[in-house]
Order: C-alpha cells, then sequence, then structure tokens
C-alpha cells in the first residue's frame, strides 16, 4: 500500500501494508482501486483496493472455516491477541494519527483522541477476556431439580460482521474487532469507502503478530453489494453497523433473522436550565457541537435554553463560537475543517439554507469548510432541528421551563445521548428519569463517551450496546448446562 505524501512536509506517512484485501490466510489482489482523497484539498491520499461481492463471500466462507478454532482458543490466547494490537498501535501513534487527518479530513486534536480511544478500547477488551464466564444456577428451587448441578457459559456467537462509518475509522472499527476477539468470534469488517486505510493497517497488525489464525481478522471494502452479501449470510452470527438509521434499517430488514446491533445517529440535545452556569453551558456546546467538525453521532445539535437566560446565553455562546479556528485540519489549532465531501458540504448548507432561522453567528463557507453556524428561531420540521445534520451547525431554542425542555428532547426519533446543565440536583435525577436516550449526561457535552462504558440508543438511534463488556455479551449466547451426577 502506497500512502501519497504530497500532502505538506512534515507530514510523511510511512506505512507499509500488503496491496489487496486482507482475506483468508493471506492479501487478495483486487481488479479494481478507489481514490482516498484528503477532504481539505482534494489531493490524493492512495489507491485503496476495491472489493467485490465473491471477495465478500469468499471471506465468510474462510470465517466459517475457522470459526470453531476461535472458539476453542484459550483466553490467554485472546487476551495475548488483543494486547499485541494495542502495543502495535501505541508504537504507530503518531502516524496513526496523520493518516486519519489525511483520510478523514478531520483536525488533528481529533484524530488524537480518536487513536487515544482505540488503545483503551483494545486494552479493556483485553482485560474482559478474563471477566468472560458464568454462574451456578440453584436448580432445586422445584423439587424436581433435586440433586441437579447447573450452570451457565457463554459461548461465542459465531462469525461477526463488523460495518463502520467513516467518520471514526480506527476506533470504530476497534469496536467490532476487540470485542469480537475477546468473545472468540472470527470478525470481517467493511470500512465506509471514503476512510478504509487506518482499518487496513489495523487488520495488518494484528494478522502479522501471529496470535490468531489470520482468517480471524478480515477486511472487505465494497458497495452496497458487498454489504449485502455479508449481512444477508444466514450462517453469520451477528452484524454490527454504525452508521445512518436509514442504512441501519436497511441493514435490520435485510439481515433478519441474524442478530443485529445497530450504533445509529441522532441530533443530540443539550438543555441549559434557567439556574446553569451559563458560561460553563457555552463553553460546552462550543465544545461538544463542533469537535470532528461536528462530524460525530453525539455531537450537540440542538439547544434548549430556559426563556428567562437566553439572550444571555446566546450572547456567551456567539463570542466563543466566533473564536472557533477554522482550516487545516493538519494543524493544532484547528478545530473546523471541510467535511468528508463535497456532497456533505452542499447538503449542509442547503439544510442552513432552508431552516427558516436566522444564523446567530455562521451559516455560511470558509473555503472549503463551513463556518461554525449558530442557528435561532428553528420550528419543528425543518431538517437542521429533525434529523442529524454531521455539520459544524447548532440550534438554539428557548423553552418556558424544563417540563417543556424534556418534552422537546423527546419529541425526536432519535434517542442516543443528551445533556443537561443545572446546579439542581432534582432537575439532574428528573432528566436521567425522563429524557428518552441511551445516555444522559448531566453537566457535561452529551458527546462524552468513556469507551468501556456502554454505548447506545433507542427509538433510530439503534439497539444494543457497545463498549467492550457490553459488546461481548451481545456477541455470545447463554448455554445452559444441566447435570445429574450418576
Amino acid at each position: 500500500m502506497t500512502i501519497h505524501t504530497a500532502a505538506p512536509s512534515g507530514l510523511p506517512i510511512d506505512t507499509a501494508w500488503p496491496s489487496g484485501l486482507p482475506i483468508g490466510d493471506g492479501w487478495v489482489a483486487t481488479a479494481e482501486t478507489d481514490d482516498i482523497t484528503f477532504p481539505y484539498d482534494g489531493s490524493l491520499v492512495a489507491k485503496a483496493p476495491r472489493g467485490t461481492k465473491a471477495l465478500a463471500e469468499q471471506a465468510v466462507e474462510e470465517a466459517l472455516a475457522v470459526a470453531p478454532a476461535m472458539a476453542a482458543l484459550p483466553s490467554h490466547a485472546r487476551r495475548a491477541a488483543l494486547m499485541q494490537a494495542h502495543d502495535a498501535v501505541e508504537a504507530n501513534r503518531e502516524e496513526f494519527e496523520r493518516l486519519l487527518v489525511l483520510e478523514t479530513g478531520k483536525p488533528l486534536v481529533d484524530c488524537k483522541v480518536e487513536v487515544a480511544r482505540t488503545l483503551v478500547t483494545l486494552a479493556t477488551a483485553a482485560e474482559e477476556v478474563a471477566r468472560l464466564h458464568g454462574e451456578t444456577v440453584p436448580l432445586d428451587l422445584l423439587p424436581s431439580g433435586e440433586g441437579l448441578i447447573g450452570f451457565w457459559t457463554r459461548r461465542p456467537i459465531g462469525v461477526v460482521v463488523g460495518i463502520t462509518g467513516f467518520n471514526y475509522p480506527l476506533l470504530l472499527a476497534a469496536h467490532k474487532i476487540a470485542p469480537a476477539v475477546a468473545a472468540g468470534c472470527p470478525v470481517i469488517v467493511k470500512p465506509a469507502p471514503a476512510t478504509p486505510l487506518a482499518t487496513l493497517w489495523l487488520a495488518h497488525l494484528i494478522r502479522s503478530a501471529n496470535a490468531l489464525p489470520p482468517q480471524a481478522v478480515q477486511l472487505v471494502t465494497g458497495d452496497v453489494e458487498v454489504g449485502r452479501a455479508l449481512v444477508e449470510d444466514r450462517r453469520i452470527g451477528a452484524v454490527s453497523f454504525t452508521g445512518s438509521a436509514a442504512a441501519g434499517h436497511a441493514i435490520a430488514r435485510n439481515a433478519a433473522p441474524t442478530k443485529v446491533l445497530l450504533e445509529l445517529g441522532s441530533n443530540a440535545a443539550l438543555v441549559v436550565a434557567a439556574d446553569a452556569d451559563l458560561e460553563a453551558a457555552a463553553d460546552a456546546v462550543v465544545r461538544g457541537g463542533y469537535y470532528a467538525s461536528g462530524q460525530a453521532c453525539i455531537s450537540v445539535q440542538r439547544v434548549l435554553v430556559e426563556e428567562p437566560v437566553r439572550e444571555r446565553f446566546v450572547s456567551l455562546l456567539a463570542e466563543r463560537v466566533k473564536n472557533v479556528a477554522v482550516g487545516d485540519p493538519r494543524l493544532p489549532e484547528t478545530r473546523v475543517a471541510p467535511l468528508i465531501d463535497q456532497a456533505a458540504t452542499d447538503r449542509v448548507l442547503e439544510w442552513i439554507a432552508g431552516s427558516g432561522g436566522e444564523a446567530v453567528t455562521g451559516g455560511h463557507r470558509e473555503g472549503r469548510a463551513i463556518a461554525p453556524t449558530v442557528l435561532a428561531g428553528v420550528g419543528d420540521g425543518a431538517a437542521v432541528w429533525d434529523e442529524e445534520i454531521f455539520g459544524p451547525v447548532v440550534v438554539v431554542r428557548s423553552v418556558p421551563d424544563i417540563d417543556a425542555a424534556f418534552a422537546a428532547v423527546n419529541r425526536s426519533r432519535y434517542g442516543l445521548h443528551a445533556a443537561v446543565f443545572t446546579r439542581s440536583l432534582a432537575t439532574a435525577f428528573a432528566a436521567i428519569e425522563r429524557i428518552e436516550a441511551g445516555g444522559v449526561v448531566v453537566n457535561e457535552v452529551p458527546g462524552f463517551r468513556a469507551d468501556n462504558m456502554p454505548y447506545g440508543g433507542v427509538k433510530d438511534s439503534g439497539i444494543g450496546r457497545e463498549g467492550p463488556r457490553f459488546a461481548i455479551e451481545e456477541l455470545t449466547v447463554t448455554r445452559m448446562a444441566i447435570i445429574r451426577p450418576s
């Protein structure tokens, strides 16, 4: 694999992995490639192998063949494999950060966070291997169970297909691969077509360590046809998908009755109570609304402010947003850079133009990027409020009271993460009790995620939970054992 270094001096990528795709016990050549370009200026980063339906089917056959060996792999071997993967990523940390900047166009600061979180995910999954056990069951609660011994264990679910989004390619791949390996499952990863490079490198590092059968971790790139070949095979044990709600719904339909785990989109809300620390809340909206250029499913999108403090809060927010650095993602000070492609940029600008709201700040292009934007006066029915914008846009709305704020949060079809800023413990617990979301954060951004915690949503934001411990549970099945000693 050749990484083109037409990007500026000081950021050469010294990576080496074989050409083709990691399928079976080697790397399989592909007839076609796709250009991976740097979103900031459109320059070529690399030519990535393009998979096919036939290669996807081959990967499934290879995974099925190795599944018994993976299931029989002892705990110490699975744990060692994951720690070797951790150490290999750590050894190449800066190179991964640079590569992520080039293929995703995300600011360097966000790519550094992505690599750090990947390391935590791999290490935590390794630790969870030691906790993958069952319990005894008192079968003699009924007289018919007297003399019986009962216990349950957790067994691998089988071959796992992991499909990832473009915005955090390395981290999302780690959240598919690490729990699967910990559970004793072969895994086939399909990265987003625009960002396969870091995932290819991760797969190479894991396979080259020789701690697992090479067929245990495979990767296939490609289009929708490739994805369908993977998810519609009834011999697959589980499909784990991260991406849009529309794509997730289609995968769930096509994969049925195979188990599906969906981490989908959102339009994360942040509630500002009248008693909140307004400066802290404004800081949080800036920190949580524009990281990764807004291309994160739990970035702040909707802000609901109690009416008595609306004017003051919007003033504080506007002051801060004007200082958000926009530009070259390779620079350490940049916080907002161009989106993944022109189509995404055009869509976000169209949504802003059609919102019917007022741009408090931003709302226009700044070079190839979109200036950090705050909109006010947007009603229900506007895409910037109802849907996931996936861009550097925050929409502020006033509400008469906290009850109205919670009701507005819950009217969304999404429910991944939400946040509330308040000094009241009663309000905090009311938010935790009443907000319909997979996670409720108090006095911090809804985008806070520790990679060892349960993470997932409700409603159209998905089903199932990520985080190594919780994903491992999803990727194993309970097997009950009942013994009558002779």
